[in-house]
């Protein structure tokens, strides 16, 4: 997906968007139907209404959930970010550190011949 154009990858994240939605309501409308069979002393214009309010509720549950999802997402892309800068840090200066030894030993090699 990263070699696709930006205007693909987000009409592929539009239509992905999309499907996860239309997934989550036809979840929501089969758990509220599961729920509502277990009544029956409601009539049916109750079950009906038993139905949207339990659907209705329940996408707002799986939206709650996303967004809690998709923060935590974001502070741990931070958190990863910062530590692989540190980690660059540490190597660079590693990797120079390693070559002022390097030459250092060689002067004091060269001098000394």
């Amino acid at each position: 997906m990263e070699d696709l154009p930006a205007d693909m990858r987000a009409f592929h994240n539009e239509v992905e968007g999309y499907l996860l939605a239309a997934a989550a309501h036809e979840e929501a409308r089969a758990a509220a139907a599961r729920f509502a069979a277990g009544l029956d002393w409601l009539t049916e214009a109750q079950r009906r209404e038993l139905e949207r309010r339990f659907a209705v509720e329940h996408l707002a549950l799986a939206r709650a959930s996303w967004q809690r999802t998709g923060q935590r997402a974001t502070e741990l892309r931070g958190e990863y970010e910062a530590a692989y800068r540190e980690s660059r840090m540490r190597l660079l200066a590693g990797l120079l550190l390693g070559f002022v030894l390097v030459v250092a030993t060689n002067f004091v090699v060269l001098m000394s011949a």
